[in-house]
């Protein structure tokens, strides 16, 4: 499932979406959280670059406010249809879930984003 070559590797680990072989992130520990957008340039190892477009990333938080959307839904199913609390407390388990999820849809969103537009090359190399 995780197997290289696969976009779903590429957007649960973080790494390049062409060679998969690096982080795209500075600091891996998306909980870091002065660093949880710093991104490298390029790849090291193929030479993409990341910032495919001048403010290639806003595409981003359309794909971000999807995966809100979800783990909202998902944070009031559980409070109010499985645990029986009331809809104010329901409420409440949204926005705790909101912001403990806030880095990692962070990530995943901008991983998402890219690998829309790359795909995988297993013959992907840096030339010099």
């Amino acid at each position: 499932m995780l197997k290289k070559g696969s976009k779903l590797n590429s957007i649960l680990t973080g790494t390049c979406p062409k060679c998969q072989k690096e982080s795209m992130y500075e600091d891996k520990n998306p909980l870091h959280l002065a660093k949880v957008l710093k991104m490298n340039e390029n790849c090291s190892h193929c030479g993409l670059h990341y910032q495919i477009e001048p403010s290639f990333f806003y595409g981003a938080m359309y794909v971000s406010y999807g995966l809100n959307v979800a783990v909202g839904v998902a944070a009031f199913i559980i409070s109010f249809v499985f645990v029986g609390s009331s809809l104010k407390t329901a409420f409440i388990s949204i926005i705790v879930a909101l912001i403990i999820s806030f880095p990692f849809v962070l990530r995943l969103a901008r991983n998402i984003y890219i690998n829309m537009f790359v795909s995988y090359d297993p013959e992907a190399t840096l030339k010099k």
